[in-house]
C-alpha cells in the first residue's frame, strides 16, 4: 500500500460523550498499510480549530486512551485525535514502544491535518508518549508546538530505571541498551532534536517513579545547547500523576501556552 495513504479515514464510529459540548468518534486510519484506531473529539458547533494530537504513555491496556481525558482537551477549544497505536483495540499490527509505531503519530498528524476544520496541529505527549511527541515534532516541521508532560525522553534510561519494563522492553526492542545501543538510540529524541523547530514545553513531577525528572532535565539541557525554544514547568511535589484540580489548572495553562504559540 502506497505512503500517500497514511492518515486516510477507513471507518467512524460515535461514541458516547462525557461533556454535551464534545463529540467523540472511534476512528480506523490507515499507518503504513496497518488499519489502526483512535478516538476523535471535536467541539461541537460550526467554526476552525487548531488540531491536537494527543499521545498517551504505556503500552498495550496500560496507559489507555481515555474519553474523558480528550474530551477535556477538547473543552479547551481543540479537535483533539488520540492514536490508540497498532495492535490495540482491534487495530492491526503489533505495538513496539516507539520504533515502527511512531508511524501509527506521524499518519495521526496527516489525520488531522487532513480535517477541513483544523488550523494549525500542536502536539502533547503524556509519559512514554513524550518520546512519541517529542519524534512527531522533528517529523513535521509546521507543528506549532510540543508538550511533553511526564514525558520519557531517553529510552535507554527507561531501561535502567523501570526494573519492572526490563522483560518487555528486551523483547519488543530486540534486547538490552547494552548490546543493541543503536536500538534505544533509534527510539531516543535527544539524538534528534537539531530538526526540532517547535517551541517545546516540559511538565515534570520532581518525585516522579514512573518517569525520572531527570528525562526532563535532560530534554531541557539539550534544547538549551540547541538554541531552541523550551520552557519548563516542574513541580516539587507531585510524582507521575497530578492531583485532579492541579491537573485541571496545568491543562487549561498548557492549552493556553500552546495558543500563544501558533505561528500565524
Amino acid at each position: 500500500m502506497n505512503q500517500n495513504s497514511n492518515g486516510r479515514i477507513v471507518d467512524i464510529m460515535r461514541f458516547p460523550s462525557p461533556n454535551p459540548n464534545v463529540e467523540l468518534k472511534v476512528i480506523t486510519y490507515l499507518s503504513n498499510g496497518l488499519r489502526v484506531k483512535g478516538m476523535l473529539a471535536e467541539p461541537i458547533g460550526e467554526g476552525a480549530y487548531d488540531g491536537f494530537l494527543y499521545l498517551r504513555g504505556g503500552i498495550k491496556n496500560v496507559g489507555k486512551v481515555r474519553p474523558a481525558r480528550i474530551a477535556q482537551f477538547a473543552a479547551e477549544g481543540f479537535i483533539v485525535f488520540a492514536p490508540y497505536y497498532r495492535g490495540n483495540q482491534g487495530g492491526e499490527g503489533n505495538e513496539d514502544f516507539a520504533g515502527d509505531d511512531r508511524e501509527d503519530a506521524f499518519s495521526a498528524f496527516l489525520l488531522l491535518k487532513s480535517l477541513p476544520r483544523v488550523q494549525e496541529i500542536h502536539i502533547f505527549g503524556f509519559s512514554r508518549g513524550g518520546v512519541m511527541a517529542l519524534l512527531t515534532g522533528i517529523e513535521f516541521p509546521e507543528t506549532a508546538s510540543v508538550v511533553t508532560w511526564g514525558g520519557v525522553s531517553d529510552m535507554s534510561l527507561t531501561y535502567m530505571e523501570r526494573k519492572d519494563l526490563r522483560r518487555m522492553m528486551k523483547r519488543v526492542i530486540g534486547g538490552t541498551p547494552q548490546k543493541f545501543p543503536e536500538r534505544y538510540e533509534d527510539r531516543t529524541p535527544l539524538y534528534q532534536l537539531e530538526r526540532m523547530s517547535a517551541p517545546v514545553l516540559i511538565i515534570h513531577g520532581v518525585k516522579d517513579g514512573n518517569v525520572s525528572v531527570e528525562h526532563a532535565y535532560r530534554l531541557e539541557k539539550r534544547l538549551g545547547l540547541l538554541e531552541k525554544p523550551v520552557e519548563a514547568w516542574y513541580f516539587n511535589e507531585f510524582t507521575h500523576y497530578f492531583p485532579p484540580v492541579v491537573n485541571r489548572k496545568v491543562v487549561n495553562d498548557l492549552t493556553k501556552w500552546m495558543k500563544s504559540h501558533r505561528k500565524r
